[in-house]
């Protein structure tokens, strides 16, 4: 396929996070980009990227700024060719305990990116979504779920303007910040002998950040605007994975959490009507009537059909403890 990142420019909002390291390390590896941006707001964390790409000066550049400052969005979206949105408050009982704060960078923040990435001509954006905003429980899956809508009903507005919008959807990244390794090593280098778990029942979806990368990637390659992408990924129990990680001891039940789910939900039945799949991912079309005139379908897909569900309890695809014990032994943090 055609490499259509030689000679762009591209733009990452909330750019220091995990997801925005790798997007970046793999675009410099793989790809012929004009420039990467990086907005966002820690100045040390840019400070830290930047010494860590050193060697990219004359690709890289680093831009402060919040997605809640409309103008400022401006001025860093002039020229600018692809748009990844990954800033987010994404910490549960932070977006509970700070529901306004929330909403002005979730829900605020993703209006001034569409209306910058359409003021300026922006080609192509792609949104970062969660597993929480499917039938969300929480303040944060409900202002994401107003963000998924806020992008796909995006591409309506652009008229005879080239700015396309979607979403690629997905849950904890394995190994990211804030998420469940991270917090089981920490516990067993302090010490721990017991894992906290919240639910031996409990399942989640397992994605790596080369799989979320690819997704992006894969979406910024083929979308015809207002699509919700999803990668075709494997389950596990939590219970498996303390098992993995804290091999023949027991662990403890502690309860689930305020606004958690006992399983992680892709697709509902109610998108089932609306969903193809394809060989790696699924697709959510809108089900809308500009979509229904102007929207294009991706060749290659099927309908899911009617009451199919992408659940992580459901899913055909699992990983054992022995599977978990082989993927986390690479994440530095564990050994």
């Amino acid at each position: 396929m055609e490499d259509i990142f030689k000679g762009k420019s591209i733009l990452i909002t909330g750019g220091t996070g995990s997801f925005g390291n790798y997007f970046t390390e793999y675009l410099l590896q793989n790809h012929s980009p004009k420039r990467i941006i990086i907005f966002s707001r820690d100045e040390y964390k840019q400070f830290l990227m930047k010494n860590k790409f050193s060697g990219h000066s004359d690709v890289l550049r680093f831009f402060i700024g919040d997605v809640r400052d409309q103008g400022r969005l401006m001025r860093a979206f002039s020229g600018v060719d692809y748009v990844v949105h990954a800033a987010a408050m994404k910490q549960v009982p932070a977006c509970e305990y700070n529901p306004l704060e929330a909403i002005k960078t979730n829900i605020n923040g993703a209006t001034n990116v569409i209306d910058a990435a359409i003021e300026r001509g922006v080609e192509r954006v792609v949104a970062l979504s969660t597993d929480k905003a499917v039938n969300p429980i929480n303040l944060y899956g409900g202002t994401k779920l107003v963000s998924d809508k806020l992008f796909v009903a995006a591409n309506s507005y652009v008229a005879l303007g080239k700015t396309r919008f979607s979403v690629v959807r997905y849950g904890n990244v394995a190994g990211s910040r804030g998420s469940v390794i991270p917090f089981f090593a920490e516990q067993l280098r302090r010490g721990v002998k017991c894992l906290p778990v919240t639910d031996k029942r409990m399942t989640r979806f397992w994605i790596d950040l080369k799989t979320g990368v690819e997704l992006v990637v894969h979406a910024l390659e083929t979308a015809n605007g207002g699509e919700v992408f999803i990668s075709k990924i494997p389950s596990f129990k939590l219970s498996d994975l303390a098992e993995a990680m804290n091999p023949g001891c027991p662990y403890e039940e502690v309860g689930i959490r305020e606004g958690e789910k006992l399983h992680e939900i892709m697709i509902t039945a109610e998108d089932a009507r609306r969903t193809y799949e394809y060989d790696r991912y699924y697709v959510i079309y809108p089900e809308l009537a500009w979509f229904q005139k102007y929207g294009q379908i991706i060749p290659g897909g099927k309908l899911t059909g009617d009451g199919f569900e992408y659940n992580s309890g459901t899913n055909t695809e699992w990983l054992s403890v022995e599977n978990l014990r082989d993927r986390i032994s690479y994440m530095e943090y564990i050994h």
